[in-house]
């Protein structure tokens, strides 16, 4: 079966991490989106929305603190799919304190990161020894496929796996600490340090071949399956990133990145990430952006263009304090900023959608809508707020070009929504015309959360007008956790993990449950 054409479509929104399986190392892995994806298509759903594969910052567990925005983390890479671990006796020849270390980070409810980390770097750079001196030194055809990768993946891997390199030689410091000859890419030492680090070059290549050979694979997995995999497109990367040290004039490293006030953050969002220079950019072409671009394309059938409209004007500060500012500072430069890079994403081939939520200026979304690119309708805030009382927009009237969806991996789950509206709000949920053909009619002011209504709110955004639904996996289910809690630092952000293997989920008669509803829904409302 191929990748599904039909014009309407829906599907969820998992972490990978969150998604994994009997066999992963504590987190969800590559290896575990055939599974999920089975699963998504007998459910009906033709789209797996994933958070960044972006490599994440040494000690980070957020995936929009990117070391890299171009290379995948091999924290996702399968440990137990590598031929060369395998050949050294897999899980049965680890340490016992590593296998003691693997069964705990199975066994937790959360992912644990940097043990999860230590755990894979451990096992695959003995798998890399045996490569080196088995593969790579005589040139056997494994040896000549990663020559190949390399060679064909040059314009973003020599840069991304030296600096990775120089990273590890310097015990993780930031790129800003390191010697003052590096720090400027100095040529003599650059070549130094590329001869006298070569080898972790090379692991490091090493790792980003696995990943690139491993998502590829299961990219082909899912298409058989009729799923599309769309990945996130972060708007900027950490300060101490490959991208950021190599091209350092194309950022603002002394004013840091965010979000101005709005209703929902009355002093607004400082993200502690340099700004873009885009004048600088603008001379190069955007070539940056556009290697993004390319790299997306290569991985995802599309993907979701994060905080869309920094991309039309990015709102910093100075590191130093005082007030923030707009670049570029009036709205026709804006609009043109942010058209010529919508219109570079596109030509790279995949979809994308635009995460326009927020405080967003009307004519970003007029400019969306004459792109033809989809923006969201997230339900609990596509309101009439200027009208007396903020009446909820009706779904059937969302327009065709958008995204509907009960949430994202940054709001409350619809369960806890629910609960904390007012009853004057929920009244008015169930008074819109599509709740009430659902309902027949039932004043909803004082129902608590309980699967009726779930399913209700669920339902009513598969028979949306919007072309796509998306919902994140804890809405489908009517759960309580939480992927991320914005503004906020905290060992549970970015670390839930469903409650059972992806590769167990038609043994769960809850997931049964789900698969069979989510489908009934998907061919009810044309999203088949």
């Amino acid at each position: 079966m191929s990748v599904t054409t039909a014009r309407r479509r829906a599907g969820l929104l998992i972490p990978l991490f969150s998604c994994p399986s009997t066999n992963s190392w504590g987190i969800g892995e590559i290896g575990d989106i055939e599974p999920l994806t089975m699963w998504l298509s007998a459910a009906g759903q033709r789209v797996l929305q994933l958070l960044p594969l972006n490599e994440m910052a040494p000690g980070q567990q957020s995936p929009y603190s990117a070391i890299s925005a171009l290379a995948i983390d091999p924290i996702y890479i399968s440990v137990p799919r590598v031929p060369e671990f395998a050949a050294l006796g897999g899980e049965d020849a680890l340490l016992p304190e590593n296998r003691d270390a693997l069964a705990a980070v199975r066994r937790a409810p959360r992912v644990m990161h940097d043990e999860v980390r230590r755990l894979k770097l451990r096992a695959l750079r003995a798998a890399f020894g045996r490569f080196r001196d088995a593969e790579w030194r005589q040139e056997t055809a494994r040896g000549r496929a990663m020559h190949t990768y390399v060679s064909e993946q040059a314009w973003w891997l020599e840069d991304c796996s030296l600096f990775r390199a120089l990273h590890v030689r310097e015990d993780e410091r930031p790129w800003t600490a390191w010697p003052e000859a590096l720090q400027r890419r100095d040529p003599v030492a650059i070549d130094h340090a590329r001869r006298e680090s070569a080898d972790e070059v090379l692991f490091q290549k090493y790792l980003q071949w696995l990943a690139g050979t491993q998502w590829q694979e299961a990219r082909a997995s899912a298409h058989a399956q009729g799923v599309e995999l769309f990945g996130d497109l972060p708007f900027m990367v950490d300060s101490d990133s490959a991208d950021v040290w190599v091209r350092p004039h194309q950022f603002r490293l002394d004013m840091s990145v965010g979000a101005p006030p709005d209703a929902f953050s009355a002093a607004g969002q400082d993200w502690g990430m340099p700004v873009y220079e885009w004048n600088a950019l603008a001379a190069e072409d955007f070539l940056w952006l556009r290697e993004r671009a390319r790299r997306s394309a290569d991985l995802f059938d599309g993907y979701r263009v994060d905080h869309l409209v920094g991309f039309y004007r990015t709102y910093g500060r100075s590191r130093t304090g005082g007030e923030g500012a707009f670049t570029p500072p009036d709205e026709s430069a804006q609009r043109a900023l942010g058209e010529t890079v919508l219109g570079l994403f596109r030509q790279a081939g995949a979809q994308i959608i635009a995460e326009d939520l927020g405080a967003v200026p009307d004519f970003v979304r007029t400019s969306l809508a004459r792109l033809g690119v989809p923006g969201y309708r997230l339900f609990r805030w596509e309101r009439f707020w200027h009208l007396d009382g903020q009446p909820f927009c009706d779904p059937s009237d969302y327009p065709a070009l958008s995204v509907a969806a009960s949430g994202t991996h940054d709001t409350e789950p619809i369960a806890i929504w629910w609960d904390a509206a007012s009853e004057a709000e929920r009244r008015q949920v169930g008074a819109l015309p599509s709740i009430q053909r659902l309902t027949g009619g039932a004043d909803l002011g004082q129902r608590p959360f309980d699967a009726a209504i779930r399913d209700v709110l669920l339902e009513v955004l598969f028979a949306s007008a919007s072309d796509l639904l998306l919902l994140p996996v804890q809405d489908a289910f009517g759960w309580r956790d939480r992927i991320n809690e914005p503004a906020t630092v905290s060992d549970e952000n970015w670390t839930y993990r469903l409650p059972w293997p992806v590769d167990r989920l038609d043994e769960i008669p809850e997931a049964r449950e789900r698969k069979e509803q989510l489908r009934a829904w998907s061919h009810r409302y044309g999203r088949m």
